[in-house]
């Protein structure tokens, strides 16, 4: 007999959230490019709904060249009008503007810190926070770490890195493991 599958309440109302939360959400993320593609999608999602992100994932994608932080550090002002034409994408110039200067600011950070890696996961001694909620109520939008991490990244002179985004982004790349206790998918050994 199959075992029975349960999901975290957020993840059962579309099936690209479903993918997501099984596949990728509160998976220990150590890949430099993923934490800073994972960075910038937070940073978009700013103000929408993660689904949206998800239904724009392609695009985005395509868009901001795999949001490879060499070429995205090059983008000039004919690429940002190009963007903000671009209707598949979040054609909002801040957060587009952002993108671009987020990626100078990882390549001076990956200068000082070796890499994103290890700045982030630095904070947690490199190892998960294993979070016992029982129902999705008692999952926080904001942490004292996500308040560390967005006063630490925006005084590096990140953008679009507040709390919630990051406490957000901690939850997407697995630092913390924000699975209910009840989720199929609480398992915190499987490493991106």
């Amino acid at each position: 007999m199959d075992k029975l599958v349960t999901r975290c309440d957020w993840a059962m109302k579309h099936a690209l959230e479903e993918k997501y939360h099984d596949q990728f959400w509160g998976i220990p993320v150590h890949d430099d490019k993923q934490l800073f593609k994972m960075l910038l999608l937070e940073g978009q999602q700013a103000g929408l709904s993660w689904l949206t992100i998800l239904k724009k994932m392609d695009t985005l994608c395509a868009a901001y060249d795999n949001f490879d932080p060499v070429k995205l550090a090059e983008y000039d002002e004919q690429k940002v009008a190009q963007l903000l034409a671009d209707e598949g994408i979040i054609r909002n110039r801040q957060k587009v503007q952002a993108a671009i200067h987020n990626a100078k600011q990882y390549l001076k950070l990956c200068e000082q810190h070796q890499s994103l890696d290890r700045f982030l996961w630095s904070y947690v001694d490199f190892q998960p926070i294993q979070n016992n909620w029982s129902v999705i109520t008692e999952v926080p939008a904001r942490s004292e770490l996500s308040d560390q991490i967005s006063q630490d990244l925006k005084r590096l002179g990140f953008k679009f890195v507040g709390t919630t985004t990051m406490y957000a982004f901690m939850q997407a790349v697995g630092i913390v493991n924000d699975h209910l206790l009840t989720c199929s998918f609480r398992e915190a050994d499987r490493i991106v």
